[in-house]
């Protein structure tokens, strides 16, 4: 444990429930937070789910999931995140959409709260520029699905002091993860290696050069990768892939990272993947079917 003891977690989705999840399991009370009451619900019930999942799995036992259970809280007033002793944003990847959560939290926040973003790849320095504390701002990026990967990317604005960074990295470890250090630079490490590789594999389908089904099958046996990556584009979000491009894009100001026509057209579709039912692969049967 550090001596952070209460976390706010804003936004209830699948990066937030997870952030939610893993916290609690590690110990700490978690207030959730999100637009709207249905939305905490369907959270929570997720996070019930994930834990039952594990137990089931003979990760963790039947009193650790009621634990973790009853160490999180909704919190539909903002107010309640204020008062914690980190405020975790995870809401969709949108620059504006995340400021203004950062402006409505401001007069809400004790003196010594700290404010971390889980964005995969906006700058952490304008991101902690909406706020009156950008010296205990600090990017925190969980990796998906957050109960089960180990890692989060730390990334420290041009202005995170030395104390904010030192709590952010023992408060990740403390939840049983791997801490990698990135500078805060458009998608930081991660995102900036595997999302155009994601881009890339849309092209390839694109410009006819193998199908969903081929392009994916090369990549999982002649790469060795778990998941092809159109697979994993449906898995992510589309929605999420075009902005982390887009940021890209506009932030390096590099034409290879311009994104695939393809992929802005499923995302004009509604097509974003898994948790629309539809993206590179129909979910709506029983097993997911290419849709090229």
């Amino acid at each position: 444990m550090t001596d952070i003891k209460t976390v706010g977690v804003i936004g209830a989705g699948q990066m937030g429930s997870g952030i939610a999840h893993v916290v609690a399991l590690g110990g700490y009370d978690v207030r959730l937070h999100d637009v709207s009451r249905e939305r905490i619900d369907a959270g929570l019930a997720l996070i019930e789910k994930n834990l039952a999942r594990q137990v089931g799995r003979g990760l963790i036992d039947e009193a650790a999931m009621s634990a973790a259970l009853a160490r999180i809280s909704p919190a539909e007033d903002l107010a309640l995140i204020g008062a914690t002793d980190i405020a975790i944003e995870a809401a969709t990847e949108n620059e504006e959409i995340k400021k203004a959560i950062f402006r409505s939290l401001q007069p809400h926040l004790g003196a010594n709260t700290l404010l971390a973003s889980n964005t995969s790849s906006i700058s952490i320095t304008r991101l902690a520029s909406a706020t009156d504390r950008p010296e205990r701002f600090i990017g925190l990026h969980f990796m998906n699905p957050v109960p089960l990967m180990k890692l989060v990317e730390i990334i420290r604005g041009i202005a995170t002091d030395v104390p904010t960074y030192e709590r952010a990295v023992a408060f990740a470890k403390s939840l049983g993860k791997i801490t990698s250090n990135a500078e805060d630079f458009p998608a930081f490490i991660v995102n900036r290696v595997l999302v155009p590789m994601i881009n890339e594999a849309i092209y390839t389908l694109y410009e006819g050069v193998g199908t969903v089904d081929a392009i994916d099958t090369a990549m999982k046996l002649g790469a060795n990768h778990p998941m092809g990556p159109l697979e994993l584009g449906d898995f992510i979000g589309l929605d999420t892939v075009l902005s982390i491009m887009n940021v890209l894009h506009e932030g390096l100001a590099d034409s290879k990272y311009r994104p695939c026509p393809l992929l802005v057209k499923y995302v004009e579709a509604g097509w974003l993947g898994k948790k629309a039912g539809r993206g590179f692969y129909d979910y709506r049967g029983d097993v997911p079917v290419p849709t090229r």
